[in-house]
């Protein structure tokens, strides 16, 4: 083994959180007869790669969520399966698959839109990938995040132990796991399981569960326990944190008084987490179907400071207001999309938890100005770069939050058949769904949501003439703004010109 040196760190913060207590020795093996598990529930694709793992020779286990997720009742997502093949021994079985990963060297095995995810038994302790998928994103917005990293973010002191196979571990100077390829046995791949819920070992050769820690039982009593010491898993990743809240609040788990001890003392921690990684988390969190509990959850479990402080501040500081109560109609609405299987947005997820600094930093200006795109717009800007301290919100999204917010003055104040030309606008549907919310809590008027609920119903012929009847009154429901063809003083007369000659 050679050491390879990144700064410098303390060798005792190296090694402290590196050492889980050790396993078990045997696991409890319950057999196929004692849990509710069965293969008609499994993917077919995912069972495809367990028997050729076995055909080849290799140990292959279902692992993790989808595990924890039958015992539950509930469909998993995606399958992951945990192997003692080596990742090139793997793409050695199956000519459709690639390896992947630098922090975590592991295969995906693609069988058309399914990806099964094989990950080698490691030897120590590391930071799960999550289970879930990310959510269908609106076509709007493109296909995937594009993380515009901070420039300014600080090294950080690590260590990393190389073996001459190329396999290495590194951790930070908080003990935070930076990459960890360093392989071993069933035994010991449990500890970088991060909850006993999630380190359950479904096994195809006879179809019982391998338990070391008692995640059967822990799953039973619907608890949400940690394994090992809570504080220093927290400190090899300090998003296991947010994990907790979010299988809390997806499952319906109730996190044990051990691992959630920490949770405050430690959530500073969350800070040295690149921020494009918090973004991920952040969505994982609100658009998995789970948005407005996670948001309570969160709260409570006191980390709503740590992730987004900004919002934390204006909802402590206006407590029980209509704006927190449109944060959490906004949340119940984006869940009931994504139970129905349709797509959502980030853009629409950050306006709702921007919304209370976006308005604060409005109504600091003159009442006169609070109209105006341009205030509007710094507005946003504004609440988007304390957010990005923190979480790194991807460039294409923010721009979608001013837009949606600067056209929210149009839709209060229509003038004409110029509101026709708002419905072709690539935000409007957003903009009109946070129309909808503010009015539905009395922050903006409920005729002007009204009408352009109406307007998108009726035929295109129908669409001129209630934009003419708007201008003849003035705008919808009687707005004050101008009408569309007012005269606002005399009209100067237009010359006409001649042809214009140029000389040879």
């Amino acid at each position: 083994m050679r050491r390879v040196l990144m700064l410098k760190p303390k060798v005792s913060e190296l090694n402290s959180p590196a050492a889980p207590p050790p396993a078990p020795a045997t696991p409890r093996i319950i057999p196929r007869s004692e849990h509710s598990i069965s293969r008609a529930a499994i993917s077919p694709n995912a069972l495809r790669v367990l028997y050729r793992l076995r055909e080849g020779g290799f140990q292959g286990f279902l692992v993790g969520g989808c595990v924890r997720d039958l015992l539950l009742g509930l469909e998993p997502k995606d399958f992951d399966v945990a192997t003692d093949a080596l990742p090139e021994q793997v793409r050695k079985l199956f000519r459709n698959s690639r390896l992947v990963g630098r922090r975590f060297r592991l295969a995906h095995v693609f069988f058309g839109r399914e990806t099964i995810e094989v990950a080698t038994f490691r030897a120590a302790s590391a930071p799960s990938q999550g289970e879930e998928p990310m959510p269908d994103v609106d076509p709007e917005e493109g296909e995937g995040p594009e993380i515009d990293e901070p420039a300014d973010v600080e090294p950080v002191a690590t260590e990393a132990i190389e073996s001459d196979d190329g396999s290495e571990r590194a951790v930070d100077e908080t003990g935070r796991i930076l990459r960890d390829n360093v392989y071993g046995s069933i035994d010991e791949d449990v500890w970088r399981r991060d909850f006993t819920a999630n380190a359950l070992y479904y096994n195809i050769a006879d179809f019982s569960l391998w338990d070391y820690v008692g995640g059967a039982d822990d799953i039973a009593k619907r608890t949400l326990r940690l394994i090992g010491d809570p504080e220093t898993r927290y400190r090899e990743d300090p998003v296991r944190m947010l994990r907790a809240i979010r299988f809390e609040a997806k499952l319906g788990l109730h996190l044990d008084p051990a691992s959630a001890a920490p949770l405050v003392p430690l959530r500073d921690l969350l800070r040295g987490v690149p921020s494009a990684r918090l973004f991920d988390e952040t969505l994982k969190l609100f658009l998995s179907g789970c948005g407005a509990w996670s948001f309570e959850v969160l709260r409570r479990r006191g980390l709503l400071a740590a992730l987004l402080p900004t919002v934390d501040g204006y909802l402590s500081e206006h407590a029980g207001g209509l704006v927190e109560k449109l944060l959490i109609q906004g949340l119940k609405n984006t869940d009931a999309r994504v139970l129905a299987d349709k797509p959502v947005t980030p853009t629409f997820l950050f306006a709702l938890l921007l919304y209370g600094p976006i308005a604060r930093a409005i109504e600091a200006t003159p009442a006169e100005r609070w109209h105006e795109v341009g205030t509007i717009l710094d507005a946003c800007d504004g609440a988007v770069r304390e957010v990005q301290a923190e979480v790194a919100i991807p460039r294409r999204f923010a721009l979608g939050i001013r837009e949606m917010f600067a056209l929210q003055p149009r839709l209060e104040h229509p003038r004409g058949r110029r509101a026709l030309k708002v419905l072709e606008h690539p935000r409007f549907r957003a903009a009109y769904d946070l129309l909808l919310l503010r009015a539905e809590h009395g922050l903006a008027a409920r005729e002007r949501a009204d009408w352009w609920t109406r307007i998108q119903e009726v035929s295109v012929p129908e669409r001129a003439e209630m934009a003419d009847a708007l201008a003849g009154t003035g705008g919808a429901g009687g707005s004050s703004g101008p009408r569309e063809g007012a005269r606002r003083g005399p009209r100067r007369r237009r010359r006409r010109r001649g042809p214009t000659t140029h000389p040879a």
